[in-house]
């Protein structure tokens, strides 16, 4: 058997791609974060829908000044939360990071329409420099599972409804659970067709079946979130499950990210 050897150059881009992962494995929440000023916020530029007001919000440049604050404080590094402190600060970063990211550069039509807005190490947390992957796929989804789906809102409209009120480690449980049966509620992006004996879910659930696997199943768990009338038909065994397609235009109150197609996504993919 031939001994493989690689050049000089790969090695150096597995070593910085592996440092790069470390340093997001390792990158800890700094504990004490105040959530208040920005629950304030989502009070206030957020409707009920999930839509967020980015015209108005850009406009307002103490806002502005007040969604950047708040996100400074994930910078520092030193005391690191745990448990539902951590994870309630990671949701509320992710979705900060996002909200910021698009404020930066609205008017957007799609969160794809900008450069590398998923991949790029632009957001400081515990000393580190992450992306929004790095907190997804690293530091949520190991640990809180499946339950990360609910709560990261990546500004589509297809995403789940991004809620009115900050995440707090003390009503995290709760909040989780508001978040998933709001999601599950909403027929435009989970539909229960009782008659057909079909449900037409978010694609999510295909995307991330293996986090809805550890836990019973992406039936089981929409069978404890749906609407009522939804449960009977999610616990057959013969129940069909299909999946919508994804709207990744902008999750905007305003005009932008209505007419977003599957063309507009391809070309952006492509840039």
């Amino acid at each position: 058997m031939k001994a493989k050897f690689f050049s000089p150059l790969v090695c150096a881009a597995l070593l910085i791609g592996l440092q790069s992962f470390c340093r997001a494995q390792s990158a800890a929440v700094p504990s004490g974060v105040k959530h208040d000023a920005y629950d304030r916020l989502l009070k206030k530029y957020v409707n009920s829908q999930g839509l967020v007001a980015y015209e108005k919000w850009k406009s307002n440049a103490e806002d502005m000044k007040a969604l950047d604050d708040y996100l400074a404080q994930f910078a520092a590094a030193g005391s690191a939360a745990s448990g539902n402190d951590r994870f309630a600060s990671l949701i509320n970063a992710y979705n900060g990071f996002v909200l910021q990211w698009i404020l930066q550069n609205y008017p957007t039509e799609s969160i794809w329409a900008l450069k590398d807005s998923f991949k790029a190490k632009r957001h400081k947390l515990g000393g580190a420099t992450v992306s929004l992957n790095d907190i997804e796929n690293e530091m949520l989804r190991p640990e809180f599972g499946y339950r990360t789906h609910a709560v990261l809102v990546c500004a589509a409209r297809s995403c789940p409804p991004l809620q009115q009120s900050a995440y707090s480690a003390s009503g995290l449980d709760e909040q989780v659970a508001r978040a998933f049966r709001n999601w599950l509620g909403r027929p435009d992006l989970n539909e229960f067709l009782i008659d057909k004996n079909e449900a037409a879910v978010s694609s999510i659930f295909k995307w991330f079946k293996g986090d809805f696997e550890k836990a019973g199943g992406a039936k089981t768990i929409m069978a404890k979130y749906a609407p009522a009338p939804a449960r009977p038909l999610l616990e057959k065994p013969d129940c069909k499950i299909s999946y919508k397609s994804y709207n990744w235009g902008l999750n905007d109150q305003g005009p932008h990210g209505r007419n977003y197609s599957k063309t507009n996504l391809i070309f952006d993919f492509l840039k």
